[in-house]
């Protein structure tokens, strides 16, 4: 396959092989390790310094390829020039402006606006992604009066209570008492180990058949609303079958339900549109937005329909930081460099070329059982052997480590925690991405 030109990086190598973690990184491990609750998902044991477009150098020094955007966060890059001069500029004139207006915030929701499709013409300002999520659940309750919420096995929406009462998820509340009663789950369509044993290009409209046969015998008649992801990010960036999302919110409309979806993951151009909802033409009632948003401010948003939010009174709802001028500014950045740069179109050109040599190791990897995805978000499953299709999770975490060691960063996540995640910052060149494929393609050939 032909390489690209390479564009404007820093220059130091990347390759090679590197202790992980290094003496300093080591250290401080220990010292976090001592101070701070260890909740968080494993990783790589490096110490992250400094980072810049999709490279990351640690405490020891040592540069890596960032396959993590940070979670999905970084779609802008690492210290962009413009995104951190427009924080710097925000944070030297103004940082808190609790429920008052600002131009920045003024501007941003104008832009949300004119970005989202047309329907949506309201937008509300939050920090989180579960912020986002549980002003939604409120919403569509209030709007129809009704309490009960359709959502999938497998789905997370965050880790609050309402959240994570919807999650399919046993981590965001196993062991924490009862959740926020409603919630009814229908299975999601997990195509590569599809509970039905069928195949897709057969299936018809079965996972749609099933979900109506368990809601109809679960509701009490108070529908509200059906919560979906247009991919399951946690359970192992699982995509559905082409033409689901748009057959379930015609389900969902049908039954006088709001259809809220949940991008905080897979929007600014994550899986190379703007938004994954251009995919399938849909239009939600609620959208769910974050992280890609503020590209590492914290910063988020609800996307409403104004008939639908307008039930929600004066101070019913509110965000001690949302909209705030400095994550108003970063997410301003962020919509112009996505545009100016064409970051969108990147990621759907430079997500082909990482698939198709994905798919070309997967011939040679009895380890690789699934590559899936779009743009710049994939997931490859990590399996014994691709006929059993059993998960692997102690040779996901081989990878991971050997990754490291020759420069690549890189995450694992899914239900069985054996799913590894491909989602670099949108700025990735073309030669970056084979440089850091071709670390990925050795360390999973050698397993």
């Amino acid at each position: 396959m032909a390489r690209g030109k390479l564009q404007a990086r820093p220059a130091d190598p990347v390759r090679g092989l590197r202790q992980v973690p290094g003496p300093r990184g080591k250290a401080l491990l220990e010292e976090w390790r001592q101070y701070e609750a260890q909740t968080m998902t494993p990783q790589a044991p490096v110490v992250w310094d400094r980072a810049r477009g999709m490279v990351v150098t640690d405490v020891d020094g040592n540069r890596y390829y960032d396959w993590t955007s940070g979670v999905l966060v970084t779609n802008v890059g690492h210290g962009h020039p413009r995104h951190v001069q427009a924080i710097q500029e925000a944070v030297a004139t103004l940082m808190s402006s609790y429920d008052f207006a600002t131009p920045a915030r003024i501007a941003l929701a104008r832009q949300m606006v004119e970005i989202t499709p047309p329907h949506l013409d309201r937008a509300f300002f939050l920090t989180t992604g579960s912020e986002a999520v549980e002003a939604a659940l409120r919403v569509a309750k209030r709007y129809t009066g009704n309490w009960e919420i359709v959502s999938f096995y497998g789905g997370f929406h965050g880790r609050t209570w309402g959240a994570a009462s919807v999650a399919g998820l046993a981590g965001p509340k196993k062991h924490f008492g009862p959740p926020v009663p409603g919630t009814i789950q229908a299975p999601f369509p997990y195509c590569y180990r599809c509970p039905l044993k069928l195949r897709p290009e057969t299936c018809g409209t079965a996972c749609l058949e099933l979900m109506d046969s368990q809601v109809n015998a679960s509701s009490t008649g108070r529908l509200a609303a059906t919560i979906i992801e247009p991919y399951q990010g946690a359970a192992g960036f699982i995509f559905p079958p082409d033409g689901y999302l748009k057959a379930l919110e015609q389900w969902t409309r049908e039954r006088g339900m709001i259809f809220i979806l949940d991008e905080v993951q897979s929007s600014f151009g994550r899986t190379g549109k703007m938004f994954a909802l251009e995919w399938e033409d849909l239009t939600p009632q609620l959208l769910c937005l974050g992280k890609g948003i503020g590209s590492g401010i914290p910063t988020s948003a609800l996307m409403a329909e104004s008939a639908v939010i307008a039930t929600v009174g004066p101070g019913e709802m509110s965000s001690t930081c949302g909209g705030n001028p400095v994550s108003s500014a970063a997410a301003l950045a962020v919509l112009e460099i996505i545009r100016d740069e064409g970051l969108v179109e990147n990621a759907r050109r430079i997500g082909s070329i990482l698939k198709a040599r994905l798919l070309q190791v997967q011939e040679k990897c009895r380890h690789l059982g699934d590559v899936r995805g779009r743009g710049l978000v994939m997931g490859l499953e990590i399996v014994r052997d691709r006929k059993s299709k059993e998960p692997a999770a102690d040779l996901t975490r081989r990878v991971i480590q050997r990754s490291a060691e020759n420069g690549l960063l890189i995450g694992a996540v899914g239900i069985f925690g054996n799913v590894i995640r491909v989602a670099p910052p949108l700025v990735i060149s073309e030669n970056e991405a084979h440089e850091s494929m071709d670390i990925m393609e050795s360390v999973l050939v050698s397993l």
